[in-house]
This record gives structure tokens, C-alpha cells and sequence, in this order.
């Protein structure tokens, strides 16, 4: 059931988009276009002139300057801004990206002669204008398809206003078709799935406000969304990107879309696509390639608030060995802190030389330890890491004094990471943590950036704040509203934190000053951006390591630095289905190491929802269990039957982690989210456009986990073709037109599904993904079921995974492409090896290769590897053939009969090319 704050959230939300579609013609009569011409740098500059002025939400802007440029094939860019004056823009040396021409030219009068409807156009994408009252259009050349139109007319069953640009108020609308399906625009906690809903709230503001509350704007702000559309059974995607990170209303009403922008400019990007996966790749060509990580970063995390001393974390770790459950990094939240102090540790229940002896065991061992830092820094006169802030001024100043707030520590100042002093200083506390603990990588909470009180604050006198009692999050400072400017209290306001509240909230007056007289009501939603650059940078300076770093706030581009988690989810059915739509949104974001608190951060899980939760979680692209300081712990091996489910569906992860780490790699060329929606892979299969109790890894394993109470079956949507379950893979799924299944899930299984036409790399297997990397390699090449023809493509990559930049060319890393083929009664299956040499030095082997869906009786003879015949005398070569059952068999019973063929004892070098065949007994065959 929805809590009361929900309703009345949607109820507000509702309300303020019916009363926007009757007043938006209220607004402004919008812009006349009075000239434009080509700009030296191959743009085009046009310039736009207010047709009417009115006080609404603040005076307009009386001349705007218009920027396009078709940046690349793909991707073109529509800028507009004050003619005559520079506007607060996101700083393009945080997310860098060419710069338009600056702006102040002196403009003259109207051209007496009417400018007519023109076009721009580039190779894919055509915009076109119309000059009075001013709207512009983006189509796809391809197909002729308008993609985003700004005329108020448009649209038949729904009206909009002209586009309005003032001070504190900007607003735009696009028309679109009904059969559109939109993903992004977030962060948020979409109940209803990863599709966009009309007439829900979409908010952008980052907020330090629980996961658990839906449609709410939260941690992040990422104001792009992806339109997918089916055009005569063919796929088209595009993104469109308002590069703004300014406060915002987003309405959409399944016909049109609104923004309602509270400062910025417009800077929006469009890319062409065509197909999902080129969306995102032409996306992150922009705003960054998400960052390597390091291979460690892909096992088993397990943390708590609440390791009240290092025994208790030993104990953890010491019984995930016992219970034979994988582990690859413990985290610590504020506990080993003095007095919740960044950079530091409390000397009794964490004293630095048994910390580091702990330390010293598990890096042995291959595990990795992480630890939590929060932006506020304590103030106290005794403490270093103040003082030297204090010396180095590097706070966000409120009238010439560092703005006080409070968070864990009590008063707290904040750093102003806009300030290059600030990023000096930060890495320097850096390095002297680093070297008090050896640290593997950070943890960057509260950074959106939240505070436990509003308002300008003091410390209180004659009490001690916090008083050491209660919930630590009460605020305890004397503090008083500040309204008294209109940065405060603007003008318009937002559905902030869902209820319309202050855009200065229990965070940062937005009225307070960073560097270069940078106001936060401008630069709020990239704190953590900034905070995560700077972060990153201390780090690989450190050790010249790749570094990891986990960060609650993300903004456009955050992905080139950090990994990201959901926030404080509850232990809840409906926050374990949540996850897979936030999880597959940040893929679209450009941040593919994504994943929610296992289990749920608060309050405690049930046994029963734990087991179904690491049954997904394990297949997170991160894979972290997280308990909140007043639940009771919930380590997975808690439970028996969670136990027992941990070591099913996370031996699944460490034996595909070769394949994980391959997808990070491909995350990091092409932006190719890790964990992806079905339609990413399947575009034109319009059933799974709403699809988000599913998901792929890659663009073939398919997860279809139980989602709710008492369920022991799971009803999963397949798409047209041949599915092999993973851990039976005689077990196979098979429809030539798509279909839904019910399949069986008792408790500790997980249905996970390899698809046809793919080579998987696995390997063994382990406790730590240290020790599963020197096992033997095992290739799973799936064919569609029962063919006498087929083909099949993999790839690996492999490095020294601790190295800054995740590359080839290095000497310390390969790359291997697969492929196989069934025709004319052979099999055959062969590599094409890409610097083998870092491999060969590993001696990695290929000890096994599973053929599936083979048409015929399974009898494999004339076996040849590397062209030449394996005899009957080598006998640790082992060929043995099962015959495969259908869940849901082919169409055609009579074509029902396939085979699994499996040849173990190989010893293939990775790191060479290898070709292999061998005949079939292949019903047909010649």
C-alpha cells in the first residue's frame, strides 16, 4: 500500500500538470526569429526577439542568442541562451565538450523581410525552424520521422504554450507520438517499471531522500531520456539530452513533453541512434565512456552500518569462508571513524596496527577493503583535516563565512570541489588516509549534498550538539529560514522531494557561494559530480591504480569516474522489483556499474524476500549486501536456505566473471550498458518494450528471477528463438514468434538463460574472483535449437585489471574473438587472438567446450584441433552428447529432437589462435 506522503505526492503532481496544460498559453506569446546565418565554426547562429513581455514567473529575456551545430554524423546540438550575457551553464571543464560561440554580440533590427521555414540539415538528422513565433523540429533523414517538435501547434489532442525564457523560469515542449516509448529522466523510483508513465512526476534535483519513496526526485539527475519507436515493424531509437543542471519539472502526458527549468540555459543534444545500443554509444561518446573497473570490483561486497569494531568485521569475513559463500571486498560505513570524521579512525574499536595486520591478511588472500567518506567536514579546532581545510579556504561560503550545516559528525563546512585549492586539498587527505590505511577504494555518500537542517544556522550555546542520544540525523544547530532572495524562494517551484519543498531543504541555501561566485541554485545537482572528478583523481594519483569509487550522487557524466548504488532501499517485494528498472535506467545514463543493497538496507528482510534478492543481486553488474545500523544483520549466510541460495546464483557469477569483465570492457569503449532491458537486444519485439522483471547481461544471458511473495514459478517473456538454461543447459526454450512461460523456481533457483548464436567464456569458479581467474576457461557455443545450420560469436577480454587505463596495446592485456558454425554435418569452432602475449604469460587454458542445440543423434567423430585428428589413444579427451528437453519446444514437433555435445580434457592456450571441428551424426546431413 501506498504511504500517505505518496498519494498526496502523485495527488500534488497530478493537480500541477492539469493546471500547467491550462495556463502554459498564459505564459508567453514565445520568440521571433529575426535573423540567422552560418557561424565560422560550421554552426549556424540565429537570433530570437521576446513578442511579448509579461512579469509571470519573472521578466523575459528580451533577446535570445540560437546556437545549432551538427557536431557529428549522429549527434547534433540546438544551444540557446541570453544574446547579450553570459548564463550559468554545466562548467566545461567538469563535463568537457566544445564550446559555442560566446555570446554579446550587438544586434540589430528586425529584417523588414519574413524569414520562411528552413532546414539544417546533417547525415542523419535534418532541424528545421519555423521564425514566428519560433519553434523548431528535429527528424531522422532515414525515414522522415520528427523526432522533437517545439510548435504549440503541433499536437491534436493536447495543447502547449511557446517556448519562455526568463531569469529563473524556462519552458519548452516537444510533441510526441502516443506510440513512443520513453525511458530515463532520472533518478527515481519508477514503481510502474523502466517505461515512462504519463501524467507521473518527473523531478530532477538531487535530493538526499530515501529510494524507498517513489516517482520522487533522489540521489542523481540525469535529464535525458531515450524514445524508442516501432516504424512499420522496424526499430528506431534517439536520445534527447537538456544538458541543464538547474532544478526541473519534466511533464509528460504521453502526447507531449514539458520542461519547466528554474535557471541554465538550453542546451539540448539529440543522437540519432539507430538502435538502442547505438544510443547510448553516441550518448558516452559525449559525456565520457564509463570508467574500467577494476576486475576485484565485479565479485561479492558485503557491508553494514553498524561494525561496531574490526573483530566483529573479521568474523564476517572469517564465516563467508565457513559457509563457502564468495567474497571479494568488505566495506565499512562510518564505524571505524573517530567520531564520524572523514579521515580518520577510532583508536579503540578499530586501532590502526590490528586494522592493518587484518588488512595485510585479506590482501594476501586477494580481497579488497572500502571504506565510507562523507563531503562534511567536522568543525573542530582540534582536527587536522579542518584545519588544513580552514588554511586552505576551501569551503561554499554563505556572506563571506563557510556555511554551516549538520551531518553525522555535528557542524559540519562543506567543500567547494569548483575550487581547484579545494581539489588540491582534497587529494592531499587523500593520500595521508591512504597511508594511515591502505585502502582499495571510496565510498562518496551524502554528497547530493544532504544536511540534517535547513536555513542559515549556528552552533548552539550551552548544549552539546548532537547531545550523543537518539537518531543521530535530528537536526541540533539553531537555524532560521532564509527566504530572503530570490534564489531561495524562486519564482517557480519545483515538485521537489516530491511535495514541493524549498529547493534549499535539508541541503546546501541555495543562495550560498562557490568559487568564482558560482551560486549553488546553479551548480546544486553537481556536488557529487565534482566531488566524484576530484575523488578520482587523488585516487589514480595515489598508486596509479584504476581506481573504484562508489557515489550516491551522479550527474551527467558521472560514469566516467564512479560506480553508483540506489540508495537506502527498503528490505521490501516491491524495492527488490524497483531495483531492475533503476538498475537498467543508469545503463541508458552512461553508468553500467550499478546495483541495489541486497536484501535491502532497511528495515530487515524477510528469509524468504533475502533469497529471492541474492538471486538477482548476483547478477547486479555490483553486487553489494547493505544493512542499515538499526536492523539486525543480514550477512547471507544468516539464513541456511539464503545461504544455500548465495552459493547458487553467486557460483553462477564467479564462473562468468570472465565474461562480466568483458562487458566492462565493452562498457568502457562503447558505453554498452553492463545490464541492459530486453529490448536493447531485441528491438523489434515490441512485447518486452515494458519489460522490467527481466533483464539481459550483455546482449544473450537473460535473468528471470521471482519478484514476489510465495512464488515457487516465474512467468518470463522470451523472445523469438532458442534459450539454454544455464544451470541445466540440456534445458532449452524455443519459439519462433516469442512467448511467455511459466517456469519452475523453487526457493534457492534462479532461472538464468543463454541465447542462441552466443560463445560464453566461463571459468571454474571460487570463493574470491583472485583465485576463479586461474581456473580453466570453458566455452559455452549455443546454436539455435535443432538447426543444420548456424553461427556463433563471442569475445574476452582479458588485462591486468589493477592498471589505469583498460586497453590493448599495453602488452598487459588480450583480447580474444570466438566463433563457431554448424553446416554440412560439421561443427567447427576457431579464435582470432588479439596480443596473446599477457595471456600466454598467465598459461590460461581452454579445458572444456559445450556445443548446444546440435540437430542429429550427437555422435561426434574426426575430431581435429589445430588441423590435426585427436586419436582414440589420447585418452583424457572425453566427448559425450545429451539429448536436450524443451520447456516450450519449436513449433513443429517433428523438428524437435537437438543435442548437447560436450568435449572435455582440452588444453587450448587462450592466448593462441585455436581451430576446432569435428562431424556430426547430423540428421540430413550430406
Amino acid at each position: 500500500m501506498a504511504s500517505p506522503k505518496t498519494v498526496f505526492s502523485l495527488l500534488v503532481a497530478i493537480i500541477l500538470c492539469f493546471s500547467t496544460i491550462q495556463c502554459s498559453n498564459t505564459i508567453g506569446k514565445g520568440y521571433r526569429l529575426i535573423s540567422i546565418e552560418e557561424s565560422p565554426d560550421g554552426g549556424f547562429i540565429g537570433y530570437l526577439q521576446v513578442k511579448q513581455k509579461n512579469k509571470i514567473y519573472g521578466s523575459d529575456i528580451t533577446t535570445l542568442r540560437l546556437f545549432v551545430k551538427h557536431e557529428t554524423d549522429n549527434r547534433l546540438r540546438v544551444h540557446i541562451t541570453d544574446a547579450r550575457k553570459q548564463r550559468w551553464e554545466v562548467p566545461y571543464n567538469l563535463l568537457p565538450r566544445e564550446q559555442p560561440p560566446p555570446v554579446g554580440k550587438i544586434i540589430g533590427k528586425s529584417r523588414k523581410s519574413p524569414i520562411t521555414v528552413q532546414e539544417i540539415s546533417g547525415s542523419e538528422l535534418i532541424f528545421s525552424f519555423t521564425a514566428d513565433p519560433f519553434s523548431f523540429a528535429v527528424k531522422r533523414k532515414s525515414n522522415g520521422q520528427t523526432l522533437f517538435n517545439t510548435s504549440s501547434s503541433s499536437t491534436s489532442g493536447s495543447s502547449f504554450g511557446e517556448m519562455v525564457f526568463k531569469d529563473q523560469y524556462l519552458e519548452i515542449s516537444t510533441s510526441l507520438p502516443k506510440s513512443a516509448s520513453l525511458y530515463g529522466l532520472g533518478e527515481n523510483s519508477q514503481a510502474k517499471g523502466i517505461k515512462l508513465v504519463p501524467n507521473e512526476p518527473y523531478t530532477l534535483y538531487t535530493e538526499d531522500v530515501s529510494a524507498i519513496n517513489l516517482n520522487t526526485d533522489l540521489y542523481g539527475s540525469h535529464p535525458v531520456y531515450m524514445d524508442l519507436r516501432n516504424v512499420a515493424g522496424k526499430a528506431y531509437a534517439h536520445a534527447v539530452l537538456l544538458l541543464n543542471s538547474n532544478g526541473m519539472d519534466v511533464f509528460y502526458r504521453g502526447d507531449s513533453l514539458t520542461y519547466k527549468v528554474i535557471g541554465g540555459v538550453f542546451d539540448f543534444y539529440f543522437v540519432a541512434g539507430p538502435s538502442p545500443l547505438d544510443v547510448v554509444d553516441q550518448y558516452t561518446k559525449l559525456i565520457g565512456r564509463p570508467a574500467p573497473m577494476p576486475y576485484w570490483s565485479l565479485g561479492f561486497h558485503q557491508c553494514r552500518w553498524g561494525y561496531h569494531n574490526l573483530s566483529v568485521v573479521e568474523d564476517v569475513v572469517d564465516n563467508y569462508k565457513k559457509a563457502k559463500i564468495p567474497l571479494d571486498v568488505i566495506w565499512n560505513d562510518d564505524d571505524h571513524m573517530d567520531g564520524h570524521k572523514d579521515f580518520t579512525l577510532n583508536p579503540i574499536s578499530y586501532p590502526r596496527e590490528k586494522l592493518l595486520k587484518f588488512l595485510d591478511r585479506i590482501h594476501k588472500m586477494g580481497m579488497k577493503y572500502i571504506v565510507i567518506n562523507d563531503p562534511g567536514i567536522g568543525v573542530n579546532a582540534s582536527y587536522g583535516v579542518y584545519q588544513r581545510a580552514m588554511a586552505n579556504d576551501v569551503f561554499i561560503k554563505y556572506e563571506g563565512k563557510p556555511f554551516l550545516a549538520q551531518v553525522w559528525p555535528g557542524p559540519v563546512y562543506f567543500p567547494d570541489f569548483l575550487n581547484p585549492k579545494t581539489v588540491a586539498w582534497w587529494g592531499d587527505e587523500i593520500r595521508r588516509f591512504h597511508e594511515l590505511v591502505p585502502i582499495d577504494g571510496l565510498w562518496i555518500d551524502m554528497n547530493e549534498v544532504s544536511n540534517f537542517c535547513s536555513g542559515l544556522c549556528t552552533i548552539p550555546k550551552g548544549k552539546q550538539c548532537p547531545s550523543g542520544e537518539g537518531p543521530g540525523w535530528v537536526c541540533c544547530l539553531d537555524c532560521k529560514n532564509i527566504t530572503k532572495t530570490r534564489w531561495d524562494d524562486p519564482p517557480y517551484k519545483i515538485n521537489a522531494t516530491g511535495v514541493k519543498a524549498p529547493v534549499g531543504f535539508k541541503t546546501i541555501a541555495t543562495s550560498a557561494l562557490h568559487y568564482n561566485g558560482v551560486r549553488e541554485y546553479d551548480a546544486h545537482s553537481i556536488y557529487g559530480f565534482s566531488e566524484t572528478i576530484a575523488t578520482h583523481k587523488a585516487l589514480q594519483s595515489i598508486e596509479g591504480k584504476r581506481p573504484f569509487i562508489l557515489s550516491r550522487s551522479t550527474f551527467v557524466g558521472s560514469g566516467q569516474y564512479a560506480a553508483h548504488w540506489t540508495g537506502d532501499n527498503q528490505g521490501t517485494w516491491q524495492s527488490l522489483q524497483v531495483s531492475i528498472s533503476t538498475m537498467l535506467n543508469f545503463g541508458i545514463f552512461g553508468v553500467p556499474m550499478v546495483g541495489s543493497d541486497i536484501c535491502g538496507f532497511y528495515p530487515q528482510p524477510t528469509e524468504e524476500l533475502c533469497n529471492r534478492w541474492i538471486e538477482v543481486g548476483a547478477f547486479y553488474p555490483f553486487s553489494r549486501d547493505h544493512a542499515n545500523y538499526y536492523s539486525p544483520r543480514q550477512e547471507l549466510y544468516q539464513w541456511d536456505t539464503v545461504a544455500e541460495s548465495a552459493r547458487n546464483a553467486l557460483g553462477m557469477r564467479y564462473k562468468i566473471l570472465p565474461f562480466l569483465y568483458t562487458l566492462n570492457y565493452e562498457a568502457h569503449m562503447t558505453g554498452a550498458p553492463i545490464a541492459r532491458p530486453l529490448f536493447f537486444s531485441f528491438p523489434e519485439y515490441t512485447e518486452c518494450y515494458g519489460s522490467s522483471r527481466q533483464f539481459l547481461l550483455g546482449s544473450s544471458l537473460m535473468i528471470s528471477p521471482v519478484l514476489e511473495q510465495g512464488k515457487t514459478e516465474v512467468n518470463a517473456l522470451f523472445p523469438p528463438g532458442s534459450w539454454y538454461h544455464m544451470f541445466d543447459m540440456t534445458q532449452a526454450v524455443v519459439s519462433k514468434n516469442g512467448k511467455r512461460v511459466t517456469l519452475s523456481a523453487p526457493l534457492n533457483f534462479v532461472n538464468v538463460h543463454l541465447y542462441e548464436n552466443t560463445i560464453l567464456p566461463m571459468q571454474q569458479g571460487g570463493l574470491i574472483s583472485k583465485e576463479a581467474r586461474t581456473t580453466p576457461f570453458s566455452l559455452v557455443i549455443t546454436f539455435p535449437a535443432g538447426a543444420s545450420e548456424g553461427y556463433a560469436t563471442g569475445k574476452l577480454y582479458l588485462d591486468e585489471d589493477e592498471l589505469p587505463e583498460m586497453k590493448l596495446g599495453n602488452g598487459q592485456s588480450t583480447y580474444v574473438d570466438f566463433y563457431a558454425s554448424v553446416g554440412n554435418g560439421t561443427v567447427k569452432m576457431w579464435s582470432q587472438v588479439k596480443e596473446g602475449k599477457f595471456a600466454l604469460s598467465k598459461g590460461w587454458m581452454i579445458e572444456k567446450v559445450s556445443v548446444l542445440g546440435l540437430k542429429g543423434t550427437g555422435k561426434a567423430s574426426e575430431i581435429q584441433i589445430n588441423g590435426n585428428p585427436v586419436s582414440n589413444e589420447m585418452k583424457k579427451i572425453e566427448v559425450s552428447s545429451k539429448e536436450h528437453t524443451y520447456v516450450v519446444g519449436l513449433e513443429d514437433e517433428g523438428e524437435n529432437k537437438s543435442v548437447m555435445v560436450e568435449v572435455q580434457g582440452l588444453e587450448m592456450l587462450v592466448g593462441k589462435d585455436f581451430n576446432m571441428s569435428w562431424k556430426m551424426g547430423i540428421n540430413g546431413a550430406n
